[in-house]
């Protein structure tokens, strides 16, 4: 990462929090090229927390990824090729084929909450434990409030 000349105190929040998210991506998909995973494009950690719960379909991706159909059956395709994700049993409806995560999908799952774990645990050794608690608290609190209490879903800024 190339530094820059710090900026004064008043750098705006949206500007620290872009930075922060880069750095955390970054170090997020070096450590898990370094642990093997190297067959990883970014929209697939959308893709695979949207399915961590329960299915999904491929229209529901396109409209959370904000892409076309044609454009989210590519990425799932993609996905299942790689062993990620696995069409379920439907509705009933042939046109509906609900996509899970299979167990490859779920150890990268892992591997990524690991990941994130260590570096938090970084954070943490720099500003302390006790103000990243402060921060993960805040943040929730701000990222919730508009939607009285719960966490808006994660989508990709194209």
């Amino acid at each position: 990462m190339d530094a820059v000349e710090p900026e004064p105190a008043d750098v705006p929040l949206a500007r620290l929090f872009a930075m922060a998210y880069r750095y955390f991506i970054e170090e997020l998909h070096e450590r898990l090229r370094a642990r093997g995973w190297t067959d990883l494009r970014p929209a697939y950690g959308f893709v695979l927390l949207a399915a961590r719960r329960q299915p999904t379909t491929t229209t529901a991706l396109a409209a959370l990824l904000g892409m076309t159909k044609q454009a989210a059956s590519k990425l799932t395709a993609a996905m299942i090729t790689a062993g990620y994700l696995a069409e379920t049993a439907g509705t009933g409806d042939a046109r509906v084929r609900p996509l899970a995560l299979t167990p490859r999908g779920v150890r990268l799952l892992a591997a990524v909450e690991e990941i994130y774990g260590e570096l938090e645990a970084e954070w943490a050794d720099i500003i302390g434990s006790r103000r990243l608690e402060a921060l993960r608290t805040d943040l929730t609190r701000a990222v919730t409030a508009p939607t009285g209490g719960q966490l808006p879903a994660l989508r990709p800024v194209w």
